[in-house]
């Protein structure tokens, strides 16, 4: 599972050209964001940080996620919602 996440990650680094961002790299690995509804920043610093889908959030702290660049308050009361419906809990 580890080496499917890195692989993952490995396929979401963004390449810039002219100074546009290709952002079909995101669209392929984000889904899971996407479905419950996370803003496109939000979606694109949990899949920096190699988080793919709800169940990978188990492996970090909320304190990490809130840090994150781009985790809005926003984000972050929709990712502990999902998490408490999911049955899920961060890392303490």
């Amino acid at each position: 599972a580890a080496a499917r996440r890195e692989e993952k990650k490995q396929q979401s680094q963004i390449v810039i050209t002219n100074g546009t961002a290709e952002i079909d790299h995101y669209e392929a690995v984000d889904g899971a964001w996407r479905k419950i509804g996370l803003a496109a920043p939000a979606r694109r610093a949990l899949v920096d940080d190699g988080l793919f889908e709800l169940a990978d959030l188990r492996k970090v702290s909320l304190a990490a996620v809130k840090d994150l660049h781009g985790m809005g308050p926003n984000a972050i009361r929709v990712l502990v919602s999902e998490m408490k419906k999911a049955d899920l809990a961060f890392r303490k």
